[in-house]
């Protein structure tokens, strides 16, 4: 399994600001070893996020996207206090859901 996503989610009014760095190598399945063989593609294909159980965002990415992703959203209704999920899942079946509290 990957490491730990860092989110970070920080009120402001009634819009929450969530920022989200994800560790994931994004290979797109173009690049080269040394040996000159083609690296199997292996990238997250599908992002959600969640305010407080109800699903708030979904974004399908595809190989383009860099290695170790950073994604920044805004939530309007989110207080602080609220419990904000992330959670991805990759091109071959491997999965990571991660959580914060708006700050």
């Amino acid at each position: 399994m990957a490491d730990p996503m860092r989110i970070r989610a920080k009120a402001s009014g009634d819009v929450a600001n969530v920022r989200v760095l994800m560790s994931h190598e994004m290979e797109s399945g173009q690049r080269k070893d040394a040996a000159g063989n083609l690296v199997p593609a292996h990238f997250i294909n599908e992002v959600t996020a969640s305010l407080n159980g109800k699903v708030v965002m979904t974004s399908e990415w595809g190989p383009s996207v860099s290695k170790n992703p950073f994604l920044e959203f805004n939530i309007k209704g989110a207080k602080a206090g609220d419990k904000v999920v992330v959670a991805w899942k990759d091109n071959k079946g491997d999965s990571r859901t991660d959580e914060t509290t708006v700050a």
